[in-house]
């Protein structure tokens, strides 16, 4: 996944709901929780590093991978465990994304990120589940040695390839680890053979497969990055996500952090609204009905359980109506 530059796009600004201040973050164990997960290089600059950590991304993945280049890569393994611990001060999840196993750096950059307690290993490219076990097998090895709960250490397999989203059920399958998985952007595109645009259509069907396929492996699937600088276009692109199903998002800059967090998370408007259904529907219930009406539209069990699974989500997130 590589930024690109702004390309104009007609997507309107976000609006963003009432949710936690800075104190009362939500707790992030549930990976559906986890809206944004930020790329940010290896050895970012002062600016680069306060911008991070004002924006308040749920997870922060450090990218020893593409967005350091390999003379750099040494200090960032030095520096990684500061880093991380200032992320991590700040209230973030953080992330390493390591170079694959059989990368010259693979075994630095891993041994790196379990010095310096990362909560999760990203795994680049990732389309077979025999790398993921074998990269958890590595993973297992540090935690014992490091006196860690075994297993403890996530690894989020990042599908950037045609092979990685057609096979994103064996990647979950190949361990208890993999709790979520991302998908790619600029390197899927160019795996497709198919031309970038801001639109993103070029996309669309690994969008919808990549969904379908984590959900019936049951692990969270996280949508591709906006890899175009209009934060518009990002806030744009998750609306869309969320209405396919997606409550994740990557990013790649920090400006688009709040946008996104606004569109993935249930406004104070939609939290009431949903509260009205399921009262409306558990009334007629109560009357021997099978369903409700409700401003035009007829509340029945699915309608039911979404608007519970909705007021669920808004009050894990802290949203008040």
């Amino acid at each position: 996944m590589r930024r690109r530059r702004r390309v104009p796009g007609r997507a309107s600004s976000a609006t963003i709901p009432t949710v936690n201040t800075r104190s009362e973050r939500p707790p992030l164990a549930d990976p559906d929780l986890r809206r944004s997960w930020l790329f940010i290089g290896g050895v970012p600059g002062a600016a680069a590093l306060e911008a991070t950590l004002a924006c308040r991304a749920d997870v922060v993945i450090v990218d020893l991978e593409d967005f350091t280049p390999p003379p750099s890569r040494p200090e960032a393994r030095a520096s990684l465990a500061a880093l991380l611990g200032r992320l991590r001060a700040g209230g973030a999840i953080t992330s390493v994304r390591v170079n694959a196993p059989g990368h010259d750096d693979a075994e630095a950059d891993l041994a790196a990120a379990m010095a310096a307690g990362t909560d999760i290993v990203a795994l680049p490219m990732a389309d077979r589940a025999e790398t993921v076990q074998t990269l958890c097998a590595a993973i297992a090895a540090h935690e014992s040695q490091r006196g860690r709960a075994v297993g403890s250490t996530e690894l989020l397999p990042v599908c950037e390839t045609a092979r990685g989203v057609a096979d994103v059920r064996s990647l979950a399958a190949a361990s208890a680890r993999v709790r979520a998985a991302l998908l790619g952007a600029e390197d899927l595109a160019a795996d497709l053979c198919a031309e970038r645009t801001a639109e993103g259509i070029e996309l669309a069907h690994a969008r919808q497969r990549f969904l379908l396929d984590a959900r019936a492996a049951g692990i969270e699937p996280i949508d591709a990055p906006c890899t175009f600088a209009d934060p518009a276009l990002a806030v744009a692109e998750a609306r869309h996500a969320r209405r396919l199903g997606y409550r994740c998002k990557a990013l790649v800059r920090a400006e688009h952090v709040a946008g996104v967090h606004g569109a993935l998370t249930p406004s104070a408007g939609e939290l009431r609204q949903a509260r009205a259904m399921v009262a409306a529907f558990e009334a007629a219930r109560a009357r021997g009905e099978d369903r409700a009406l409700h401003e035009g539209l007829w509340v029945e069990v699915p309608t039911w359980r979404a608007a519970l699974r909705l007021i669920e989500r808004a009050c894990r997130l802290g949203v008040r109506d």
